[in-house]
């Protein structure tokens, strides 16, 4: 296997404060073209060779959402938002991170303004998904495949991902056909969740872009679900973090500890998720690290499908065990890549089973 560290971040502007979730309160771009009419992006600077240290990684310098958010302009995109204002101790304008109602209108106002998303909605007690850490992630696999295409994005419908537990907020197909073009298939284990993605899809007129797949062999991740003529440039996927659902219960009540925000559990009622979530989207036998082991060793068997395997890793504590994993399934390169909102540490883990040279051929074939 060959190792190689991944290219570290470029300082970006500052961040602000981070609320609970991660979503750093920022300024958005303007809204996206369509697909054959967006302007390439600029390119980044050349990487340092030096990894940087986690205080130097920030948001993206392509996302969206650096420093404040423009609340005047977030609440002309969806007036729904204003009854969710407070103000801050500095004299600005937030909302309460600890409200999953005012999280949500949030999210389908940044929706709105900064993507063209002009339909989004999800079911009380879903994942409402940080809308800036999920762009970001996109951002980094696109950088991905341009440092095996040259140094240039690729975009347009010809780059197809999957997006492995899509979720009912169907964020990543969404944000990803938005910013770059791409199609996606999104899969998941529950009809329920599928049924709403499928109305935001629906709403946005992207059934051409997205297509829905339901996975009916749980425990199982590629498995009966990618089929014979499938290609995908790239999987993707925000792994339950949790072990169990009290582990998931005590994590919620730790963020609004923070937020000072705990009262309903000092009331012996369990604290809502400020940003939702159903059993699965949360917690799995085994947590984390378990559903990793097992999507590299689901990898192995589909690897001639796939140029890049990529998830989320919450926890850094896993990637020595997950590099060791990917030792053993043979796989040609790693890469770690670091991401960061304000106080929060992230990272997504990627492998490809191609050398460079098959890489490139694949993204010009």
């Amino acid at each position: 296997m060959r190792m190689r560290p991944s290219p570290p971040r470029w300082p970006c502007a500052p961040t602000g404060r981070m609320d609970c979730c991660g979503a750093s309160r920022g300024r958005m771009g303007c809204r996206p073209r369509a697909a054959d009419s967006r302007p390439a992006m600029p390119t980044p600077p050349h990487p340092a060779k030096r990894r940087p240290s986690p205080a130097a990684v920030g948001l993206h310098p392509r996302n969206r959402h650096q420093g404040r958010y423009d609340m005047a302009r977030l609440v002309a995109a969806n007036p729904a938002l204003r009854a969710h204002l407070r103000r801050t101790p500095d004299g600005g304008q937030s909302i309460d991170f600890s409200d999953p109602a005012a999280v949500r209108e949030l999210n389908r106002a940044l929706l709105a303004s900064d993507y063209g998303i002009a339909h989004w909605d999800i079911p009380d007690g879903y994942l409402c998904p940080p809308v800036p850490g999920r762009a970001d992630y996109l951002h980094g696999l696109a950088d991905l495949l341009a440092a095996d295409d040259n140094g240039a994005i690729p975009r347009g419908p010809e780059v197809r991902a999957l997006d492995v537990g899509v979720g009912a907020n169907c964020i990543y197909p969404l944000l990803g056909n938005a910013e770059y073009g791409w199609r996606f298939v999104g899969s998941d284990i529950e009809p329920v969740a599928l049924h709403c993605a499928g109305a935001n899809v629906r709403a946005n007129g992207l059934q051409q872009a997205i297509e829905l797949r339901q996975q009916h062999a749980r425990g199982s991740l590629f498995a009966g679900l990618v089929q014979p003529q499938d290609r995908f440039h790239l999987t993707l996927c925000n792994p339950p973090f949790h072990a169990s659902a009290k582990e998931a219960a005590a994590g919620s009540q730790r963020k609004r500890r923070n937020l000072g925000a705990d009262t309903a559990a000092a009331r012996g009622k369990p604290p809502p998720l400020n940003f939702g979530g159903q059993a699965n989207e949360l917690w799995c036998t085994g947590g984390e690290a378990s559903f990793l082991r097992r999507m590299i060793r689901e990898s192995v068997a589909v690897q001639a499908q796939v140029l890049w395997f990529s998830s989320l890793v919450a926890k850094r504590e896993h990637l020595a065990d997950l590099h060791r994993q990917l030792a053993k399934a043979g796989v040609a390169e790693v890469r770690e890549v670091p991401m960061a909102q304000g106080n929060k540490q992230s990272r997504f883990l990627a492998w490809s089973f191609h050398a460079p040279a098959v890489r490139a051929a694949w993204l010009h074939g």
